[in-house]
């Protein structure tokens, strides 16, 4: 270009672009200080490992290896060796292409329930921070009832109603664990309600929509994020014991429902030690790995934790 020639101006940027500019850039600094945590990036790592090993356990082990009508040949309880690197169950069947396929039914309902306790909880929340008077009294009564339910019990009762299934069991998770994320994001959405930003769109005639989605939404989302990875592990551990008490699917593979077989059979007390500590340590270090990715997000998203 000669130096006659005018530079074209540079068209400005539309709030929208600024806006998605902006969240680019928080986004590109949260993983920056993410990455900055070994425990987080342990924990993330170990998970996407687990998840890799979920996704492909068609191609790792074929479906066909938990028929046990296919398993003639096979030693039952055999322990660890080379030749069975985790031992087998009282069917003949591989522990380890058990634990690869009951990764997807664990993971799979954890994060699914997850998902639908933290929509209610979110949703609750927000509308018992925002509305006031009797309409804000009366949703937080509803909260405080189900925090003083037993989720558990109330899960068992709903397992136990319901026909046997995932779906079943990721519903009386999803219903029974969304109160406490409600209390959290209600105390959240009172302090964002407290903005002078909040109060100008108020003043201009916003409405309640228009808050809630434009001001209040986006200001609690980091929190909720970062309590879904926390409330990930329990989901997990809930679907366990649910299993493992005999209200989940018997036709689907989980680690819960290893740990219930386990059971049926005594492996505690005759000795076939791999049939109870491998589940069980897959779902500690799986329910560790996502509590320490939880407290690595919820550090760099909560101020107060930050400066500690």
């Amino acid at each position: 270009m000669s130096t006659t020639e005018q530079a074209r101006p540079v068209a400005p940027m539309t709030t929208r672009q600024v806006a998605s500019r902006r969240r680019r850039a928080s986004a590109a600094k949260l993983w920056r200080e993410f990455r900055a945590s070994a425990s987080g990036m342990s924990g993330l790592i170990f998970l996407g490992v687990v998840i890799l090993l979920a996704i492909l356990a068609p191609v790792i082990a074929d479906r066909s290896m938990l028929d046990v009508t296919q398993l003639t040949d096979q030693p039952r309880f055999a322990p660890p060796s080379w030749e069975h690197p985790m031992g087998t169950d009282h069917q003949g069947r591989e522990l380890w292409v058990r634990m690869i396929w009951g990764a997807r039914t664990s993971l799979l309902v954890g994060v699914a329930a997850t998902a639908m306790s933290m929509i209610i909880g979110t949703l609750v929340g927000m509308a018992a921070g925002h509305f006031t008077g009797v309409a804000g009294g009366v949703i937080m009564r509803f909260v405080d009832f189900f925090l003083v339910l037993p989720s558990l019990v109330l899960a068992i009762v709903l397992s136990s109603v319901l026909s046997r299934g995932v779906l079943t069991i990721v519903i009386a998770i999803g219903v029974t664990s969304w109160a406490a994320t409600a209390r959290l994001v209600r105390a959240q959405t009172l302090a964002v309600e407290a903005r002078p930003y909040v109060e100008r769109s108020q003043v201009l005639g916003a409405g309640h929509w228009h808050i809630i989605g434009k001001h209040l939404f986006p200001a609690v989302l980091p929190l909720v994020l970062a309590n879904t990875t926390l409330t990930v592990g329990s989901a997990i551990i809930a679907e366990s014991t649910l299993a493992f008490l005999g209200l989940g699917d018997p036709t689907q593979q989980s680690w819960g429902t290893i740990l219930k077989d386990s059971m049926d059979v005594s492996a505690a007390t005759s000795g076939y030690w791999w049939y109870v500590v491998i589940p069980g340590l897959a779902i500690v270090l799986v329910v560790l790995a996502f509590t320490l990715v939880g407290r690595t997000f919820e550090a760099i998203v909560n101020p107060t934790l930050r400066s500690r």
